[in-house]
């Protein structure tokens, strides 16, 4: 992995990690059109990490209220002053419950199906048909009222929901972002709550998956420049990303992202049927 090429995939993925486009669904592409290969492990693990930073450094206020919240009510279970269905009187411990109920169904369809949904990661033609269905998802959102999203606690419903959608994406093509988000917005959450909780979720399925990654195909080799930039382009840019789609989630405005996905989903299907 050379330093232009650890530029190009650290940009790749701090931008389509974050917006509604599909982080895999473009890493196939850039694989067969511009010839690149698969990046090594450490090295995709390393970009992974960047845009995992990112979500920590751009969510750091609300995760650290989650973490003294969640000791504090585990203290009071623990001393018996409270017990577990007083966690509604702290907010973000609630979260935090939510949170691990939702990466339950996201961890059973990751290793349920895990080597079936991989296994279209070498189809241009399924990434093309679903990133035309992330398009159709995003503009759904467009008549979605707002009086619908009105509902600042998640619930299980909502969770269990936003968890599956998360383990769906798996399949290239299908935005990760774009269908929890939307997701939940459904489940009547409202618009920055339902973006707060996906990128919260994506947090224990980034470290699984990684985990998965390391144990099944160990660390393997990797250029120590390259990872380093690697890195750093998909933190940085995956700060931006965030910054932008959260701005446009505010405004109701993520549909704006569907033409987009359409064409590209339009034009890799022209090329797989002409090859």
């Amino acid at each position: 992995m050379d330093i232009s090429s650890s530029i190009l995939l650290g940009v790749i993925q701090g931008l389509t990690e974050f917006l509604p486009i599909s982080s895999s669904g473009h890493l196939v592409l850039v694989q067969n059109l511009l010839g690149f290969k698969e990046p090594e492990l450490l090295f995709d693990i390393g970009l992974h990490l960047g845009t995992l930073v990112a979500v920590c450094l751009f969510f750091g206020r609300d995760l650290r209220a989650m973490a003294a919240e969640s000791a504090d009510f585990l203290a009071s279970l623990l001393s018996r002053k409270k017990n577990l269905g007083q966690i509604r009187e702290y907010p973000q411990a609630f979260m935090v419950l939510w949170v691990l109920v939702g990466t339950i169904p996201t961890g059973v369809i990751g290793l349920w199906f895990k080597t079936p949904l991989e296994s279209l990661f070498g189809s241009l033609t399924v990434v093309g048909f679903m990133l035309i269905c992330t398009g159709l998802i995003l503009v759904i959102t467009k008549k979605l009222p707002e009086s619908h999203t009105h509902r600042t606690s998640v619930g299980l419903l909502a969770a269990l929901a936003v968890g599956v959608a998360q383990g769906i994406a798996i399949i290239p093509g299908i935005s990760r972002s774009g269908s929890t988000i939307v997701c939940g917005m459904f489940c009547k959450l409202q618009r920055e709550t339902a973006a707060r909780f996906s990128f919260f979720l994506s947090i224990p399925a980034t470290l699984g998956a990684m985990t998965i990654q390391l144990a099944s195909e160990g660390v393997g080799r990797g250029t120590l420049p390259a990872l380093v930039v690697g890195f750093t382009i998909a933190a940085v840019v995956g700060l931006l990303a965030l910054k932008i789609l959260m701005g446009m989630v505010r405004k109701g405005r993520l549909y704006y992202f569907a033409p987009y996905c359409w064409a590209v989903g339009l034009a890799i299907l022209f090329f797989s049927f002409r090859t």
